[in-house]
Order: structure tokens, then C-alpha cells, then sequence
């Protein structure tokens, strides 16, 4: 841009000394007047031969350059250089593009090759299609077995199995609770010890032993004979009171007759069936008689119990199992 100024100031200064020569040589020329035979000199001519070519190399000459700001310079030196930044990166684009151009030329005319085979995928999609057979076949079972009524037997069964083993051990009877945890038992089998009671319900240990003390008598041996004749009255007295009386010992060791049935005694006075039952097994067959129905009778009660428990038990572990 200085450039184009500089050739503006110096155009106008030689176009002033053109206009100034001009009118110094007589342009513009007054009207015509009537032509007057002029004479011409050589020495005129030489002259303005000489006036001519002062007044061309007066133009020749370069003019002065007027003053310049120097922010607008900095300004025109920026816009510059940003030109010539520009240009620089133009030609760069212009020789990047024309490689990108040649490159592709030389894809487009290399030869192609052959594309590789597609792969076998009919053994994977055989897989998923069985896959995606087994899944609906999965969801219909899963709606059959949602449309089905529920019936938690597992919880059924641990409800009747806690109110048969309250009835058991509190002794009251329990027919019907038997009845029904037999229903919904697995094996039924498994309750029968609880029959014998169903209808009067389990004897509690103080009923057994308040019954064993009536037996007490029978298994005592039986009393010496004893002269009821006599002319003393004090033998007549002594057979009387033995007749009337008899003491026995509780605290008596030994395993005669008298000493266990001692001991059976004062385990049934404690409601002691546990120990009673043990001492009686002690005896004889002979001599036990008459205490085998109350044996069996309390192996029958904890035979009771036993099952009760047993069956609540497993009732309960069949509730804590998660359903298949």
C-alpha cells in the first residue's frame, strides 16, 4: 500500500510540472489571430530544445515522499505480513491438495483386490435360534406355573406341626390336629407313636407317678407270716400292729426287691419318671409284673413327644428351604 501511495504523489507532481511547462509554452493558445508570417530562428529552437530537457529531467527526478504516520505504518506493515502469512499457507493447501488428488488417482488406478470369502455364521445362528426356543419355552412353563393356584403346603405344614406339639406337651387331646399334620406330612408313618395318646391326650410325669404309687403295693413282696395265736397279749398285739403298719426305707442301697422298690417309691414321691422306670427295669421279670403296663406306658410318652418334636422340626426346616 506505501508502494501505491509513493507512485500516486510522485504521478501528480509530474502531471503539475507537465501543466506548469504547458502554460509556460503558451497552452492553452489564445484565439487565433490572423496568421503573421513568423520568422524562425535556430536560435529560438535551441532554445526551447534546451528548456525541454530541463523541464524532463526535473520529471525524471523522484519526489520527496510525503510524511508518514507511524501507527498507520504499523498497520500496513501487520496487514502485510498477514498477506503474506496467508499466501504462504494458501500454497501449502494448494500442495497438500494436489498430493491428496495424486494419491487418489494412484488408488483409483492400482488394480483392486479380490474381497475375502464371507464367513460361516449358519452354525451360530442355529445356537441363537435354539437359544431363543429354550427362552419360550422357559416364559410359557413360567405363565403355566404363575396361573396355577397357590398352595404353600411348607407353611400348612409347620402350622399344624406347632399346634400338635402344644397339644402334645400341655396333655390335652389332639385328634384332629393329628389328622390333619398326618395329611400333610411326607410320611405319615413317622406320627403313629402319637396314636396312642390322640384321644386322652399325653400323661404328664405327675399323673405317671401318682399312678405308680398305686402299683407300689403290688411289687412290694409279701408280708412274713405271722402267728396269729397266742396266749400273750403281747404277741396278739405285735401281729396286729404288723397287720396295720408297715415302714419301709427310701434311702435303703441294694438291688434286693425291697430296697428297689424303696428307691421306685421315692422316685415317684419326686415326679421322677425317668429314675422310677430305670429302677424298675432292675427287677426281674417276675417281680415287675405288675408295673409293665406303666413301663410301656411312659416309653410310649416319650415316644409321643419324641415324634411330635420331630415333626416340627422338620417342618420348620422345610419352610427355610427356597422353593424350586
Amino acid at each position: 500500500m506505501a508502494t501505491t501511495v509513493i507512485a500516486a504523489v510522485t504521478g501528480a507532481a509530474v502531471a503539475a510540472l507537465v501543466f506548469a511547462g504547458a502554460m509556460f509554452a503558451g497552452w492553452p493558445e489564445a484565439p487565433p489571430a490572423p496568421p503573421v508570417p513568423v520568422q524562425v530562428s535556430s536560435a529560438g529552437i535551441d532554445e526551447l530544445a534546451a528548456r525541454l530537457a530541463s523541464l524532463e529531467s526535473k520529471a525524471g527526478k523522484p519526489v520527496a515522499a510525503a510524511p508518514v504516520d507511524p501507527a498507520t505504518a504499523g498497520r500496513v506493515e501487520a496487514l502485510e505480513q498477514s498477506v503474506a502469512a496467508l499466501r504462504g499457507e494458501l500454497d501449502g493447501l494448494r500442495a497438500g491438495a494436489e498430493k491428496l488428488a495424486a494419491e487418489v488417482n494412484d488408488v483409483k488406478s492400482a488394480p483392486r483386490e479380490t474381497a475375502p470369502p464371507s464367513p460361516d455364521l449358519s452354525g451360530i445362528n442355529e445356537r441363537i435360534a435354539g437359544l431363543e426356543r429354550a427362552i419360550r419355552t422357559q416364559k410359557a412353563e413360567l405363565t403355566q406355573e404363575s396361573a396355577k393356584p397357590v398352595d404353600d403346603v411348607p407353611l400348612r405344614r409347620i402350622v399344624a406341626a406347632g399346634l400338635l406339639d402344644v397339644l402334645v406337651r400341655i396333655g390335652d387331646p389332639y385328634p384332629a390336629a393329628l389328622a390333619a399334620a398326618k395329611s400333610l406330612a411326607a410320611n405319615a408313618d413317622e406320627l403313629k407313636p402319637l396314636d396312642q395318646f390322640a384321644a386322652s391326650g399325653v400323661p404328664s410325669p405327675a399323673n405317671l407317678c401318682r399312678e405308680l404309687l398305686t402299683l407300689v403295693p403290688k411289687l412290694s413282696p409279701p408280708a412274713p407270716a405271722t402267728a396269729t395265736t397266742g396266749s400273750g397279749i403281747v404277741e396278739r398285739l405285735e401281729a396286729g400292729a404288723a397287720q396295720l403298719v408297715r415302714i419301709e426305707r427310701t434311702d435303703t442301697k441294694g438291688n434286693d426287691r425291697d430296697n428297689v422298690v424303696a428307691r421306685v417309691t421315692a422316685a415317684a414321691l419326686r415326679n421322677d419318671v425317668n429314675e422310677a422306670r430305670r429302677e424298675l427295669n432292675t427287677l426281674p421279670p417276675g417281680e415287675r409284673a405288675a408295673a409293665v403296663g406303666w413301663i410301656e406306658k411312659a416309653d410310649g410318652r416319650d415316644a409321643a413327644l419324641a415324634s411330635s418334636r420331630q415333626f416340627a422340626t422338620g417342618a420348620m426346616s422345610a419352610l427355610a428351604k427356597p422353593a424350586l
